[in-house]
């Protein structure tokens, strides 16, 4: 087994042509492939080395049942090898049609039914403060459905209420979830006291001025706004 973590964003679409198969997910996983590159090369401190440090940011993929933008970022950057991506999905792969914290290494959760992701999140952050961690960033990617679940909204009161500064979720809006919210996304974690931004789902620089934004004192989330899925 071989691991190399010397691969650019401009390699991701040849790494992402390696998995086939017909529950590949490809929209959920696309929409999902810029915002995690930019967390993953410019914003989270953590490591293939370092992957079990008590210090290290904790990232969880809630949109877990499109994973192959996932998988092909871990393999970008030396958290699972290359070769394993032709057996995504296939009985014998770690790298299953959700992922899994067992098998995949990098993998903080095992993730794909929807509406868990932010919940286990609000966790995370409330375990790292019960132990004077205050360091680690806690990140969650949810899909905007997610929102449909009710879970998420007893977290994002709980968090709000909590003031758990080192809690973020990433929200990738493709237009896909069933109920509207009033006044949009954002305004569904503002009026839990949560810090908001909206911005280009597919634009690095706005991403990485989103994710970096300072928010003392509350959560922070961004909703990244990409194609919606119904236009493809």
């Amino acid at each position: 087994m071989t691991i190399t973590a010397d691969h650019g964003y401009d390699d991701l679409p040849r790494l992402m042509s390696l998995m086939t198969g017909d529950e590949k997910h490809d929209f959920a996983a696309t929409s999902t492939l810029d915002a995690l590159w930019v967390l993953y090369d410019r914003v989270l401190d953590v490591t293939p080395e370092r992957a079990g440090a008590p210090d290290r940011d904790r990232f969880l993929l809630s949109k877990g049942h499109g994973p192959m933008a996932y998988y092909a970022v871990l393999a970008a950057k030396g958290f699972v090898p290359e070769e394993w991506l032709p057996g995504f999905g296939s009985y014998d792969s770690p790298l299953g049609h959700h992922p899994d914290r067992v098998l995949v290494p990098g993998a903080e959760i095992g993730s794909g039914s929807l509406g868990h992701g932010l919940p286990m999140a609000v966790g995370s952050a409330l375990g790292l403060r019960a132990q004077g961690l205050t360091g680690p960033g806690v990140w969650v990617l949810i899909g905007d459905a997610e929102l449909d679940e009710g879970s998420n909204h007893e977290a994002i009161a709980y968090a709000g209420a909590a003031g758990l500064d080192r809690l973020h979720t990433v929200v990738v809006d493709n237009a896909s979830a069933s109920h509207a919210l009033p006044g949009g996304i954002a305004a569904r974690f503002e009026a839990a006291n949560w810090s908001t931004a909206t911005v280009d789902g597919r634009d690095h620089a706005a991403l990485y001025e989103a994710f970096t934004a300072p928010h003392p004192g509350r959560p922070h989330a961004v909703v990244a706004r990409v194609e919606p899925k119904n236009a493809r």
